[in-house]
């Protein structure tokens, strides 16, 4: 069984900085693709930053140069710094990992979500 916990959200000002963690637990051999997407009220579900497991990264423009994801491989967790942040980037941001769980087995797992809100 695979589980995906993320942690890091919060109320923070514009300006500010958080960093989301989603750690992967259970039966894992090893993370491949990951990525981060973002739901603000009333919009739809917004990719916002893709890693794959060699390291190549790709952002939505609209938060190229403020966000950088990463993964650390012995723990079996993928990291979103959020720098620069703008209210617009509130939202509920969840995690989606495809993770080799066996040694021919790969599936792709959602996290529960975390609350982001930048405000004054």
């Amino acid at each position: 069984q695979v589980q995906l916990v993320e942690s890091g959200g919060g109320l923070v000002q514009p300006g500010g900085s958080l960093r989301l963690s989603c750690a992967a637990s259970g039966s894992i051999f090893s993370i491949n693709v990951a990525g981060w997407y973002r739901q603000a009220p009333g919009k739809q579900r917004e990719l916002v930053a893709t890693i794959t497991s060699g390291g190549l990264t790709n952002y939505a423009d609209s938060v190229k140069g403020r966000f950088t994801i990463s993964r650390d491989n012995a723990r079996n967790t993928v990291l979103l710094q959020m720098n620069s942040l703008k209210p617009e980037d509130t939202a509920v941001y969840q995690c989606n990992v495809v993770i080799r769980s066996g040694p021919a087995v790969m599936g792709s797992y959602w996290g529960q979500g975390t609350q982001v809100t930048v405000s004054s």
